[in-house]
């Protein structure tokens, strides 16, 4: 599959005249480049693909470069080097009114802060967008009542922003995002200024408008619990650079350094691991008891697994054999030393 994103070495640095700098060392400066010189990397050496229908989540302290990377992606950011293609197109060659059309039709972008227009009403905020691109009035506002209808918020189309509360106020921005029908979505930490059950609320509802629409999607946050909840992949960035990519399950299981390691060790493995991540191809399981699934979270089998006097057959969707799990299995993965040490 070809990705709807490729992002080839790419570089943001700020400070006087960067491209200067980054070409004056052959554009790759190293650490003893910046020391002392004025020049801030905010993102190194970037490379990654985001695939069509994907969820590719970025996550990072704060200063990682994460949101300084989406806002390179949709050239919200100029970047300082390197090669961003969409759609096999090279952006950093598009022309500003290009790249104005381009975020007006192909992409969508929701922030923390709703920014919603206090004097529009919630459809009439929706249909903004559709505004700024000329359509008629009868087709923006029929289209966004579409969308205010698919967010949930049919019946509160004629209230005011200050009139909703936080949760709604976000599925506004979504909705106003959708419009637009975008082909990719970015999203910077959308649900980070909302109370924790609203949040949960606000990422299932996210996740049944994925479900239903199938976006590409770029999404930033630095809580690997949502992480785990909504991602495709996930992308971990450290002082500007991406240090691994993979599934939630591999960065914790597999971390590429001491910082991947840290970041994942709070992360409760038991929910997040499953039977296959953990089980031995190949072993001799008990034959004549139940198997388990493969996909079933080592919680729901764990406390079968430890009680058996053999490792138990493991087995696909389809009943057939994948290996065997054992107690020592179910053991080293929940206990492991989290930086991969025993």
């Amino acid at each position: 599959m070809e990705p709807k994103i490729s992002c080839r070495g790419v570089w943001k640095i700020f400070g006087p005249h960067p491209e200067r700098f980054f070409h004056t060392h052959g554009g790759a400066p190293g650490p003893d480049a910046f020391a002392g010189s004025g020049y801030i990397p905010a993102v190194r050496d970037a490379t990654i693909d985001v695939f069509p229908g994907e969820i590719l989540v970025i996550m990072g302290l704060s200063g990682s470069g994460k949101s300084t990377l989406v806002r390179c992606l949709s050239r919200l950011i100029e970047p300082t080097g390197g090669e961003i293609l969409f759609d096999g197109r090279d952006l950093l060659k598009a022309t500003p009114k290009e790249m104005i059309e381009l975020r007006r039709h192909k992409m969508g972008m929701v922030f923390q802060h709703f920014a919603l227009l206090p004097h529009r009403t919630v459809l009439h905020n929706v249909a903004f967008p559709l505004e700024v691109q000329g359509v008629a009035r009868a087709d923006r506002l029929r289209r966004a009542m579409e969308v205010v209808e698919l967010v949930g918020l049919k019946g509160r189309e004629s209230y005011y922003p200050r009139e909703l509360s936080g949760g709604q106020q976000q599925r506004v921005g979504i909705a106003r995002s959708l419009a637009v029908e975008p082909d990719v979505w970015f999203l910077d930490e959308p649900f980070s200024a909302l109370d924790p059950l609203i949040r949960r609320e606000m990422q299932d509802e996210f996740l049944r408008l994925q479900n239903l629409l199938h976006k590409t999607i770029v999404f930033i946050t630095h809580d690997f619990d949502e992480a785990i909840r909504l991602a495709d992949r996930i992308a971990i960035m450290n002082e500007g650079v991406i240090v691994q990519i993979g599934a939630a399950a591999e960065l914790v299981t597999r971390p590429a350094n001491d910082y991947v390691a840290e970041f994942t060790r709070e992360v409760p493995r038991d929910r997040l691991l499953t039977v296959a991540d953990v089980m031995a191809a190949g072993a001799d399981p008990d034959a004549g008891a139940a198997p388990v699934e493969a996909n079933a979270p080592i919680h729901d089998v764990a406390r079968r697994v430890l009680r058996a006097e053999a490792p138990l057959r493991v087995v696909d969707e389809n009943g057939v054999t994948q290996g065997a799990i054992s107690r020592a299995d179910v053991v080293d993965a929940l206990f492991e030393d989290r930086s991969g040490r025993e």
